[in-house]
């Protein structure tokens, strides 16, 4: 569907179809202010459906880019499509997302500001791995610094600056998630788990294997993630415990960390699951995670063409 088509059927406030709104992707100069335009007309449900559908879309083909809509988004005076609009821009790499996310930092909404700091959390990410640290990624750990001490900013927005600024390997980011798990805050300690496996060091490794046997489900979940992002052999025994987990949430998790691992006694884990489980749900998750463990031992498929090529020659080798 064309624009010209679209914008008359959102102005109408009927529902289109979810295909009918690849026609907003990549919009620039006059097709963005006519949308513009008209989304300023557009009832709060009615944005709510669109930001969700476009964030569906674009999680689905990444060939589509929506990120103007989602821009406006992000000024919308409703506080669901605000924070839905920083999570659909989660592989927006342009700086000039930076000043706007720092200023929702002190957005009215505690879940806006929250979305916020993960969301500067993503460029600290990029920075990491690319040795990127110039006056703007100062400015943004700085940023979310502050908002894990504010006091008087709720645990849970404190929590997700913790998790965000996590992945950073600055001295002082080990001492904050030290400081933020010893203070004995339920949010805080969840998120400085969190964290840990987002710092990937493996000196937290005992810490969070402590914390695989909380009576907690959260923070078995957290736990179990982190051990999989730190991806160290030693949390295998442990992780192999949840995957009996009764949250199964807690399971899928370790299961998935279990495949981020990878490794013979993964797959040993990850096979005796499939072996004694016949809840789909768990089959496809074990699925899920001997893939992942494939991607990570072979990202480029050497191993499958090497078997494939060997297979092949034992074929011609039989014909002859």
């Amino acid at each position: 569907m064309s624009l010209e088509t679209l914008l008359p059927k959102l102005e109408a406030d009927h529902t289109p179809h979810a295909t009918e709104l690849t026609a907003l992707s990549g919009l620039t100069g006059t097709d963005r202010e006519r949308f513009l335009a008209v989304w300023r007309t557009l009832s709060i449900q009615r944005r709510r459906d669109v930001i969700d559908q476009l964030a569906d879309l674009v999680e689905d083909n990444v060939e589509l880019d929506f990120s103007s809509v989602f821009m406006v988004g992000l000024l919308d005076n409703d506080v669901q499509v605000r924070a839905e609009s920083v999570k659909a821009l989660w592989e927006y790499e342009e700086d000039d997302l930076i000043g706007v996310l720092l200023r929702l930092l002190h957005d009215p909404e505690a879940m806006v500001r929250a979305e916020a700091a993960l969301g500067l959390g993503r460029y600290l990410l990029r920075a990491e791995l690319t040795d990127r640290d110039d006056p703007t990624m100062r400015e943004v750990k700085s940023a979310i610094r502050a908002v894990v001490h504010d006091e008087a900013e709720l645990p849970e927005v404190r929590g997700r600056a913790l998790e965000a600024v996590g992945v950073a390997s600055d001295d002082w980011v080990r001492d904050l998630i030290d400081e933020a798990y010893g203070r004995g805050e339920r949010r805080m300690a969840i998120s400085a788990v969190h964290a840990m496996g987002r710092n990937a060091d493996t000196a937290w490794l005992p810490t969070i294997v402590d914390e695989m046997s909380s009576d907690d489900g959260e923070m078995r979940f957290e736990a179990a993630v982190a051990a999989g992002s730190i991806g160290a052999e030693e949390a295998v025994p442990h992780l192999a415990a949840l995957t009996n987990d009764d949250d199964a949430e807690v399971q899928e998790a370790a299961i998935a960390a279990l495949g981020q691992i990878g490794g013979s006694a993964a797959r040993s884990v990850l096979h005796s699951v499939a072996a004694e489980q016949k809840d789909e749900r768990v089959l496809e998750a074990v699925s899920d995670a001997l893939a992942e463990a494939d991607f990570i031992e072979d990202p480029l498929g050497f191993k499958m063409y090497l078997d494939k090529s060997v297979a092949e020659d034992v074929d011609e080798e039989d014909d002859e």
